[in-house]
């Protein structure tokens, strides 16, 4: 997922060739705000006008606590109308914030003849109190498709101190463990609890790729489903990482391929090159199986 500053038009028009699986424009913190209402204008020309190559259009409102989101919505919705896919909603911290929302799009697409619930949300978990009401938030409307996670203004919200965005950096060493597998494991357990997908946050340092594939292979580790980047140059390590190797594959269709004939003998017991196979395993392997056939469709 690639974030795209709504008010740079140059970049905007590049995003669909970026190889993401979503690009974002965003009017939130890549924009400042005597650029706001410009940018605005930006986003719905790029949904009128761009190809975004079969990907829902989708733009980054500003959170609710700024004087901004309100028009960020009924501004964007009313003028993009039918090509309008998803926005996704910074530092939610209770589920009341997505009921807002959904009230005020329900009226909004109403008003332009849109099928109501037709916009999607996506919520960023970017602060303490978004965390302690995750699970609630997970399941606030049906609107939501992704929980996303913030993790620098996480971190400046719980005080933890940091330097380095999304990457370890000296404050790690002090810690055994990951400092943000807590977090980031409650996120995966609402997303999947709620049904909906989960999105680690961003690695600032765009040139770090070692950095990145790091982060990146921790994110998937703990069930993330993708991650958010800031450069297109991080897209292909992302897509790399979060796509199941042949290995895997290969492994998965060894699993599904040996319960099934087990089944077909009527055997109860099953192994694969050595390993007992249960019903969890069998589980794991399908769902290698279908991220495989999702990224050959994508």
């Amino acid at each position: 997922m690639l974030a795209v500053p709504a008010s740079k038009w140059k970049m905007v028009e590049r995003g669909p060739s970026s190889g993401a699986d979503l690009f974002f424009l965003d009017l939130e913190d890549a924009v400042a705000p005597n650029e706001k209402a410009a940018a605005r204008e930006n986003v719905v020309r790029a949904i009128k006008e761009l190809d975004w190559q079969g990907r829902p259009a989708f733009y980054r409102m500003n959170s609710l606590d700024t004087p901004y989101w309100y028009r960020d919505v009924i501004e964007v919705v009313e003028e993009a109308g039918e090509g309008l896919g998803l926005i996704l909603v910074p530092k939610v911290e209770r589920p009341e914030d997505l009921h807002t929302l959904d009230t005020l799009l329900r009226g909004v697409e109403a008003s332009v003849g849109l099928e109501s619930g037709k916009v999607k949300l996506e919520a960023q978990i970017e602060t303490a109190l978004g965390l302690a009401k995750i699970e609630a938030i997970a399941g606030a409307t049906d609107r939501l498709e992704a929980l996303v996670f913030g993790p620098g203004d996480y971190a400046a919200s719980i005080r933890m101190p940091q330097t380095s965005i999304g990457t370890m950096d000296e404050w790690d060493e002090a810690y055994p463990g990951h400092r943000m597998g807590y977090v980031m494991q409650r996120i995966v357990v609402a997303a999947r609890v709620g049904g909906v997908r989960a999105v680690d946050g961003p690695v600032a340092d765009y040139r770090d790729e070692e950095g990145l594939r790091k982060s990146c292979l921790v994110a998937r580790s703990l069930g993330f489903d993708g991650k958010w980047c800031i450069h297109p140059g991080q897209v292909e390590t992302v897509n790399e990482v979060f796509s199941p190797t042949e290995w895997e594959i290969e492994w998965a269709r060894k699993v599904v391929g040996a319960y099934e004939k087990a089944n077909a003998i009527g055997s109860g017991s099953i192994s694969v090159d050595g390993q007992m196979i249960d019903a969890a395993s069998i589980k794991m392997a399908q769902n290698t199986l279908d991220l495989a056939r999702n990224v050959d469709a994508d």
